[in-house]
């Protein structure tokens, strides 16, 4: 293993940040850490950094103890949110900037500097904006700038805390393919804190879902997406409809009909089954839980049929724009049943 987290403890003043998280990463790994606020991933990616030291617990790399390394020995490379770059410096003495202040036995020389900034400006596609001062780039573009600040002292690991979280949607989505792209090059083992569950099952290798200071799960973005290891994990990752139901064997019952259902263990007898919107169907004459159609959205290719039970549930049912089933309007009634529904063991209160 490249990384080895093992039951890292925090606790801030009476918060308890992380309880007990251990993880571990391969080498060249692009793992994600996602959750919502104050779920433990930032104090997570700082106690691998050395910018905290835990309560208990150890982090090893390469087998090595980092614990016992100050954050410059780590040699981590980190990108932040927040830019973070000098402003009266120009693009390419910021990139050059850990390198000019490494210790004098280890810094690189002049020509080797110069060859290093246009490696990395290639690298982040800015060739030719090396003169520039951080004012005259876009957010995008500081960014890049940011990463190839933190590329340039050769690090043994990357971390990047919701780098694209002050950008705009257009831009994040261009971002986040070209930052695979690097990582694909250059093969550096990359932890990347998001609460983004798009980025994070598109970006990564696997996926690591924090929860109030502990791990829910951890694994790839498609054995997350087709078996979430509780309701916490469906429900964070994407639009969710409920339904009571009681487990039959294979099958999730609801009322007077029974449906295809992925069991959790532990999963028995009465509890909730939860279903995506793609998973929806709706229909004015099948059978199925009786609704009335409040509204019709178009979600780019995406037609989004919103209804209503008669206990006030509000359900959701995506389809292509064109496949959507005829003659259904605000207003109208219908009959919902999902495809396939998840099973979990209820939660205490």
């Amino acid at each position: 293993m490249s990384l080895v987290v093992d039951n890292i403890a925090k606790r801030f003043a009476r918060f308890p940040a992380l309880k007990g998280v251990s993880l571990t990463a391969e080498k060249g790994e692009f793992l994600a850490l996602l959750g919502p606020s104050g779920s433990g991933k930032t104090t997570l990616l700082r106690v691998i950094a050395g910018l905290e030291t835990p309560d208990q617990g150890g982090v090893a790399f390469e087998g090595e103890d980092f614990l016992a390394l100050t954050p410059r020995e780590r040699r981590i490379g980190m990108v932040f949110q927040h830019y973070a770059l000098f402003r009266h410096m120009t693009v390419a003495r910021n990139i050059a900037f850990g390198l000019g202040v490494m210790p004098r036995k280890l810094r690189p020389g002049r020509a080797e500097i110069d060859a290093a900034i246009a490696r990395l400006l290639s690298l982040v596609q800015l060739d030719g904006l090396g003169g520039r001062y951080p004012a005259q780039l876009s957010g995008g573009q500081q960014q890049r700038v940011a990463l190839a600040r933190a590329l340039a002292i050769g690090p043994r690991m990357l971390l990047l805390d919701e780098p694209f979280g002050a950008l705009d949607t257009k831009v994040r989505k261009e971002l986040r393919h070209w930052l695979r792209r690097v990582h694909d090059e250059t093969h550096i083992t990359t932890i990347f804190v998001t609460h983004d569950q798009e980025e994070a099952m598109d970006l990564a290798d696997r996926v690591a879902v924090l929860r109030e200071g502990r791990i829910e799960q951890i694994g790839t973005p498609e054995a997350l997406d087709e078996r979430p290891a509780s309701a916490f994990v469906f429900e964070f990752l994407g639009d969710a409809n409920r339904l009571p139901c009681r487990i039959e064997g294979e099958r999730a019952r609801m009322g007077d009909f029974s449906v295809p259902a992925v069991v959790a263990p532990g999963a028995a007898g009465e509890t909730t089954a939860l279903f995506r919107p793609h998973d929806t169907l709706v229909s004015p004459t099948s059978e199925g839980l009786p609704v009335t159609i409040t509204d019709r959205l178009i979600k780019g290719a995406i037609l989004r049929i919103e209804c209503r039970c008669e206990a006030g549930g509000v359900f959701l049912a995506d389809y292509p724009r064109g496949s959507a089933p005829e003659g259904l309007g605000v207003g109208d009634a219908a009959r919902l049943i999902p495809r396939r529904a998840f099973a979990f063991p209820a939660e205490p209160p």
